[in-house]
Order: structure tokens, then C-alpha cells, then sequence
């Protein structure tokens, strides 16, 4: 599929229509509403009408409803388990003019880096001595030609899985990269990536050609089409998301239903995963400081509560753009992955913050401040890469997970990860809140789960470690 052909599955006039009967809809503060939630609470997901109708709560005790029923949806199928991850930025080299980014071309007041494959490994060995098995390894979207071009990419995953000490290795590397044509896709896949990750940013094509002036990131097709061409080439795990705070939160979500539809409908599973971004200040971009369309804390916590009844088994992600009082809020209304620790320049692990990141952060804690915060709060930390390892991706994951089967392998893997994480890595206050969260875990889970657990937990206690199931 070529770069100018129009895609016919993402009619914007679609959204305009099911928006404005919501709109319109004189039922929505009682029965329709009350009969969205009972249907959400099915776990059977919800149409677009279905989450036009979500979209309109305003009330607080719609809001209560709603925020109500997403905590419980949340916990029947996640439970208490929360995936801990970090972004590895190698490279700022950018060819795109994304007028909300700090890496955007015209931006000649940020020195350009592509981190050579030394620099990856010591990055890598950084967030390995923290503790972090699972990372998302982050690029600008023009790989530098005297690195090799789209080589340099495949040469930094390996990179990555080399990096080996006394306390452990990277156990999965996913990947957030410019779109790929499928022979490209096909190497990504060899490399042994776990999901791809890609931002359509607004799905307004207006929106989109505004704030994408110049570059190949212009087009809107070749990006938007990009999953279809993972897909194909046998990527099974995608992971999508909007920048929120482009263009009416309302019609991006809507938008992000339109693309799970087409997903589903022609390979036969929707996104891994669906990211949340807002908008926050970057160096060089003053339209980051004043969003076309802001989304308040209030809409920002409906937009999560609202796509995890929509999407029940669909991973939600929650970066360190949020606050930590804004990221305590909404774990629980359907949040299943965080990062922690995050940087956001090239080299910013293993040199500190030399040079503006990406965005401006608004979590600045530690990896083990997080997950003592976590283990506190009544969640399980997970560092789990099983399913990844294990081939429990794209439909297959969906064939355990809508009938609760995944719960038998989330459930040990989260706990004894997180076992892992607290003898080899954790301060003594972080541990102790930890071990006690693991027993009350244990005491809630069922007798065939908890049997796989403890049987890893001995086998770690004793010494051993990458253990899953």
C-alpha cells in the first residue's frame, strides 16, 4: 500500500454522526447511560454509539458511575497487577516537522544525538541495574544515514539483548518507530521485538496536516496504514494511541474505535495496547504550550475510564508525561502499564538530563519509589515478559484473556517477577511493603494459581530467577 492511497475505513463523517446523535439523545442522564454500563460490565467491549454515549457524562454521579464501573472492570481482568516498563531514547535525529515536539527539524536550539551501539549498552546496563526487564526502545523519525539508515535500528535491539550482568539482562524490547514498509516490518520481527508501537497523534486529517507541516510524517495514509503492514508481516502485537490535546478528545477516541474495527475485521485482533499522551510543554515548540484543544484532568480521567470499558482486555499505558497525583488517579480506572524512571534524551540514563528530552516530564520519581508507591496502594509491581517469550500474542493472547484464562499466568509471573525484583533490587522499606503485598496476593488468588506461584517463589527464594509460566 502505497503512501497516496486514501484509506476507506475511517470515515471522519462517521464519528461526526454517532457524536452528534449522542448528543442529541434526551436519555442520556438515565436509562441510556445506566444501559451502557450495564453492558460495559459483560466485559464484552462497546460500540461506537455505546462510548459516544459515555463521552456525554458530565454530572458528578455519572461521573461516580462511571469511574465506579471502570475500577471494576479494571480489576476483574487485571486484578491487581501493574507492568512497570521504561522508554530508551537512542536518537533525537529527526526528519519530521511535528509542531508540538522538541525534536521537530526546524528546532536548531537542541543538539542532535544518535547514540552509537557503546552508548546503548551503558543506557541499557543502567536501566538493568535499576531493575527494569522490559523496555520501550524510542527513536526520531529519521534515522541517520552514516548509522546505516533503518540497520541502525536492528543493530540497537541487538544491542540491547547483549547487555547481560550479575542481576539480570533485558527480557523484552518493544519498539515505538517511524512507519515501516513490510519487508522492513519483517526484519523487526526477526530482531525479536515485542509490540510495535506507533502514535497517529489526531486522527483529524485537518488537525494532522496542520501540525505536520513538512516532512514524511506529513502523510497521513502511510502512517495511519502502518499497522496493517506490521500485521502482514507477521506483527502481531500493535500498540496505538492519539496525542491528546490536538483535536477534540471525543473524536480522537471515537477514531481510535474506527482503527480497532478495521484491525479486527481484516486480521482478526485489534491493539496490544492504547497509549493516553497529553500534551505537556517541549523545548522549542510554543504551540505545546497553549494545545489546540486541552483536555482537563476530569476529561483525561473519562478518556481512560471510557476506553477500558470499551476495550477490556486492550493494555492501557500511562507515561511519566502525568503527574504523580494525576497517574495515582487513574491506575485504578483501568491503567495496566506504567513507566518509571523515564528519560527522555538520548544518553539520559547513564549521563542525566545533558540535553531538553522529548517533552517535559511530569513524574520525576524513581524506578523504586514507584513500585514501593505501587506495593503501598494495594498493586502488584510486574516486571512479567512471559507472554511475549512464550508466543501468547496478538490472538492467541485474546483467546486466554476474554475467558479469564490469562489470570492463571499473569497472576504468578506478576508476583514472582516482582519477587525477583525486590531480593535483587529493592531498598529494605520498598521490600517490606512488597513481601507483604505478595501475601495478600497470594491469599487472594485461586487455589490452581497460587499453586503455580508458590511453586516459583520457592525456586527464586532459593536463587533461581526467570522463572514463568
Amino acid at each position: 500500500m502505497s503512501g497516496q492511497e486514501v484509506v476507506d475505513w475511517l470515515p471522519s463523517d462517521e464519528v461526526d454522526e454517532v457524536l452528534r446523535n449522542a448528543g442529541r439523545d434526551a436519555d442520556v442522564d438515565g436509562g441510556r447511560f445506566r444501559a451502557v454500563l450495564q453492558k460495559a460490565q459483560e466485559l464484552k467491549g462497546l460500540d461506537m454509539a455505546d462510548v459516544a454515549t459515555l463521552c456525554q457524562a458530565n454530572t458528578p454521579e455519572q461521573l461516580d458511575e462511571l469511574f465506579a464501573t471502570a475500577r471494576a472492570v479494571k480489576e476483574t481482568i487485571y486484578g491487581h497487577r501493574m507492568v512497570l516498563f521504561a522508554p530508551l531514547y537512542i536518537s533525537n535525529v529527526c526528519g519530521n516537522e511535528c509542531t508540538y515536539c522538541a525534536f521537530r527539524s526546524s528546532n536548531k536550539s537542541l543538539p542532535r544525538t544518535a547514540l552509537d551501539m557503546d552508548g546503548i549498552r551503558r543506557e541499557t546496563a543502567e536501566l538493568v541495574r535499576q531493575g527494569h526487564k522490559r523496555l520501550l526502545l524510542v527513536a526520531g523519525e529519521g534515522y541517520p544515514a552514516s548509522k546505516g539508515g533503518f540497520r541502525y535500528i536492528l543493530d540497537a535491539i541487538a544491542a540491547v539483548y547483549d547487555v547481560t550482568d550479575a542481576t539480570g539482562n533485558i527480557r523484552r524490547l518493544n519498539v515505538n518507530l517511524a512507519p515501516l514498509d513490510v519487508e522492513e516490518f519483517r526484519q523487526l520481527k526477526t530482531a525479536g521485538i515485542g509490540t510495535y508501537q506507533l502514535f497517529q497523534e489526531t486522527y483529524h486529517r485537518g488537525t494532522y496536516a496542520t501540525v505536520h507541516p513538512s516532512g514524511r510524517k506529513r502523510d497521513f495514509d502511510w502512517r495511519v496504514t502502518a499497522f496493517d503492514r506490521a500485521m502482514e508481516a507477521g506483527v502481531d502485537d500493535v500498540g496505538m494511541g492519539v496525542l491528546f490535546g490536538l483535536h477534540d478528545w471525543r473524536f480522537e477516541v471515537l477514531s481510535l474505535m474506527q482503527h480497532i474495527r478495521h484491525l479486527e475485521a481484516v486480521f482478526g485482533v485489534g491493539c496490544h495496547t492504547i497509549s493516553v499522551p497529553r500534551i505537556e510543554p517541549a523545548d522549542g515548540s510554543p504551540l505545546s504550550m497553549t494545545p489546540p484543544a486541552p483536555v482537563s484532568d476530569t476529561d483525561f480521567r473519562k478518556i481512560i475510564a471510557i476506553l477500558r470499558l470499551a476495550v477490556p482486555y486492550t493494555g492501557l499505558i500511562l507515561s511519566t508525561r502525568e503527574s504523580a497525583a494525576i497517574r495515582r488517579e487513574c491506575y485504578a480506572l483501568g491503567i495496566s502499564q506504567i513507566s518509571a524512571g523515564s528519560r527522555t534524551n538520548p544518553g539520559g540514563y547513564s549521563e542525566g538530563e545533558t540535553a531538553a528530552g522529548q517533552f517535559q516530564l511530569g513524574d520525576h520519581r524513581t524506578l523504586e519509589e514507584i513500585v514501593e508507591e505501587l506495593a503501598t496502594m494495594g498493586f502488584i509491581p510486574s516486571f512479567c515478559t512471559a507472554c511475549y517469550r512464550l508466543g501468547r500474542t496478538g490472538q492467541d493472547f485474546m483467546d486466554l484473556a476474554k475467558p479469564g484464562l490469562i489470570k492463571l499466568k499473569c497472576d504468578p509471573n506478576a508476583v514472582t517477577t516482582f519477587q525477583e525484583y525486590l531480593i535483587d533490587y529493592a531498598p529494605t522499606s520498598a521490600r517490606c511493603a512488597g513481601e507483604q503485598a505478595i501475601a495478600r496476593e497470594l491469599g487472594g488468588m485461586s487455589d490452581r494459581a497460587r499453586r503455580a506461584a508458590e511453586r516459583m517463589l520457592t525456586k527464586i527464594r532459593a536463587g533461581r530467577r526467570d522463572i514463568y509460566c
